[in-house]
């Protein structure tokens, strides 16, 4: 029997989950287990590393016995991105708890740096821009805070990863050490251009070369399994991506111009901009999308900092609906939202208005407002703000976009797709299976191990199921995007 199924590990923030798919898209096994988050100050969030370790294990032992693992040809893996962990090249054993990608213990950190002028200089070399969400300035504190790490870092008997590059190094033994372009253009270190370690952004935030990983191209034999129960020893690990250039690749976004958007806990929007980095002069961040062979494709990405949370909020914090999936039925009980506007600012604003201090707020209330309203209002309000985001990469490429691929779990949902069509004038498509983060792994996994020739045949495992065309009148469309700016402009003043 042929080895002709690609098994995809999809590590995010509360969970991991793995899947088998074959090579036409179809999932044939699957299982997630969840771990804590473990919070030990405000603002501060972090994972213990053997916990997700052990949810990889628990995970691929669970999908192996519906499959026979004699049939892997390869293994993909796509990642929360950012976090940061830092372990003992020889014992594996961590020598800190992950810094999440949520963390903002270092924001005081960032805080000099602006003052001190780098932010141009970060933006240039790096597309990004200066945030404890990336990894660069976590990795400098666990250098500076754990004692002995700054020593042990400098005489090379410690290594950084991002969680690729963790997962890589337990599955194969402790033999890679390795990461990918697109992960590695996260971290604040990393010239964007050159796709290599950067020395001035290592000396600006005192990190150590010799702790950093290898960077590899996204699609390759990069590493094989050694060691691993239920996993035969030698088997590729083939694809690494982060998890929202891993959906991008697995909505077969392979054209410039090609958008896709998530929509979790935060909505992310990508766009792919071709072999040259783009610098964004709209607020998005330039990222690399994904490398393969000796090609690297590059992509402009916004952030909604709140896009399902909406939905949670409103079942958590002001008890409208009782479960999440609620939502949409109590949505259409109005025929629309009678002119009240949501801005979900509950954790302020992000691309393209950065604005950390903005404040959620509802405008256009009257006495006739009811559960209703308020509900559709909060879809339509994540929706507004991707459409924002679209607005913004469009200017960017000097271009209208025309189309967006969608996935994530609020992407099921018909009425937010359709006004999201509406407000932003693009077509929406939708994939038969929204876990297009994990289809990108084993996509990026299949180009790696040969499966397909090119990454134009493995857009075979990606396939729209609906399609959402814009019906609104441009005047009534124009109106609702009126009555947002006026209410974001209200959700913005200083306070």
């Amino acid at each position: 029997m042929s080895a002709d199924l690609l098994l995809a590990i999809d590590q995010g923030t509360t969970g991991t989950t793995v899947l088998v798919m074959d090579t036409e898209g179809r999932t044939l096994a699957r299982h997630t287990e969840e771990f804590a988050q473990h919070y030990p100050q405000p603002g501060w969030v972090e994972h213990e590393p053997d916990e997700i370790w052990k949810s990889v294990q628990t995970s691929v032992a669970r999908v192996v016995e519906q499959v026979d693992a004699k049939r892997l040809a390869a293994i993909g893996i796509t990642n929360q991105r950012e976090t940061t962990l830092l372990w003992d090249r020889k014992t594996g054993a961590p020598v800190h708890r992950a810094i999440v990608w949520q963390d903002r213990r270092t924001a005081s950190e960032c805080e000099r740096l602006r003052a001190e002028g780098a932010e141009d200089q970060v933006r240039a070399r790096t597309g990004l821009v200066l945030d404890p969400y990336f990894s660069g300035t976590k990795l400098a504190w666990m250098l500076k805070n754990v004692d002995g790490a700054r020593k042990r870092a400098q005489d090379g008997s410690l290594a950084f990863g991002t969680v690729d590059t963790f997962l890589i190094h337990r599955l194969s033994g402790g033999r890679s050490h390795v990461t990918d372009v697109t992960n590695a253009s996260r971290t604040l270190l990393m010239d964007l251009a050159k796709c290599a370690w950067d020395p001035e952004m290592l000396a600006m935030l005192d990190v150590p070369k010799g702790v950093l990983p290898e960077i590899v191209s996204s699609a390759a034999h990069i590493a094989t399994t050694s060691g691993f129960a239920g996993l035969p020893d030698g088997l590729p690990i083939a694809g690494i991506a982060g998890d929202q250039q891993a959906a991008l690749f697995g909505q077969a976004c392979f054209a410039v111009g090609d958008t896709k958007c998530t929509y979790g806990t935060g909505a992310f929007a990508l766009t792919n901009v071709g072999p040259t980095p783009k610098p964004s002069q709209k607020g998005l961040l330039a990222t690399a999308a994904w490398r393969v062979k000796d090609d690297t494709v590059y992509a402009l990405e916004g952030s909604a900092f709140i896009a399902g949370a909406a939905v949670q909020w409103l079942r958590d914090g002001l008890g409208i609906i009782e479960r999440s999936s609620d939502v949409e039925a109590l949505a259409r009980s109005v025929s629309s939202s009678d002119g009240v506007v949501f801005v979900p600012a509950l954790s302020g604003l992000g691309a393209p208005h950065w604005d950390p201090h903005a404040r959620g707020l509802f405008s256009g209330i009257t006495r006739g407002t009811t559960r209703g309203h308020i509900a559709r209002a909060a879809l339509e309000g994540i929706a507004f703000q991707v459409a924002d985001l679209l607005r913004a990469m469009s200017d960017d490429l000097g271009r209208p976009l025309a189309r967006m691929r969608v996935d994530g779990g609020a992407a099921a949902n018909d009425l937010l797709m359709q006004f999201q069509s509406d407000v932003a004038n693009v077509t929406i498509e939708r994939p038969r299976e929204l876990e297009s983060t994990a289809r990108g792994a084993a996509m990026l996994a299949g180009v790696g191990v040969g499966l397909f020739p090119n990454i134009e045949a493995a857009s075979r495992m990606s396939k729209p199921e609906r399609t959402f065309h814009p019906s609104l009148p441009d005047a009534e469309r124009q109106a609702h995007l009126g009555r947002w700016q006026h209410a974001v402009r209200l959700a913005t003043l200083p306070r």
